[in-house]
C-alpha cells in the first residue's frame, strides 16, 4: 500500500467517525455543552473541519471550501472567515451553533473531498516537500497532513464522547 493510500484511508476514517456521531442528533443535541466551559458536537465538528480545510488547503495551494464554496455564509456564525476555533474563550466556543447536522456535515464531507482529492493526486516524494519552516525541523506535507489526522481523530473521539454523555443523560 503507499503512503498516499494510507493517508486517504486515515482521511475516511475520521470521516466515518464524524458522520457516526452528527447523524440522527437534533440541534439541541448538537449545540448542547455539558458544562459551560466544554465543548459541543458542534464545535468540535466545525473546528476539526475548518483545521483540516484550513491546513489541507495551504498545503495544496487552494482557497479553502468554506470561503470557496461559500460555506462561511452558510454558517453565519459570529467569527471572522478565518477563524478555525483555535484559541476561542468559552463563550466564543458558546456562539458557535447549528440549526441541524446537515449543514456541519455538508461542510465536513465537501473539505474531505477536497482533501482526499489532493491526497489521491500525490506522489510519495511530495510528502517530502517543506510547507512550514517555521518550525525546526521544518514541517513537511507529510508531516502536516499526519498532524491534521492527529487533531481531527482527537476531536471525533472527543464529539462521540459528547454524544454518549448526551445519551445516557
Amino acid at each position: 500500500m503507499k503512503a498516499t493510500e494510507v493517508l486517504a484511508d486515515a482521511f475516511g476514517r475520521i470521516r466515518e467517525v464524524v458522520h457516526d456521531v452528527v447523524e440522527g442528533l437534533s440541534a439541541e443535541e448538537l449545540n448542547a455543552r455539558v458544562d459551560p466551559k466544554a465543548n459541543s458536537i458542534t464545535w468540535l465538528v466545525w473546528h476539526l473541519t475548518r483545521v483540516q480545510d484550513d491546513h489541507v488547503a495551504d498545503a495544496s495551494g487552494r482557497e479553502q471550501v468554506w470561503t470557496a464554496q461559500d460555506w462561511f455564509s452558510r454558517f453565519a456564525l459570529p467569527v471572522p472567515a478565518e477563524a478555525t476555533g483555535f484559541g476561542q474563550t468559552a463563550a466564543q466556543v458558546g456562539k458557535i451553533v447549528v440549526e441541524s447536522g446537515e449543514l456541519l456535515l455538508g461542510y465536513y464531507d465537501a473539505v474531505h473531498e477536497q482533501s482526499t482529492a489532493f491526497i489521491r493526486g500525490l506522489a510519495a516524494a511530495d510528502l517530502e516537500r517543506v510547507v512550514d519552516e517555521r518550525w525546526d525541523p521544518a514541517v513537511t506535507l507529510g508531516v502536516r497532513l499526519v498532524s491534521v489526522i492527529a487533531d481531527d481523530l482527537q476531536h471525533a473521539g472527543q464529539a462521540a464522547y459528547v454524544r454518549g454523555v448526551l445519551q445516557r443523560r
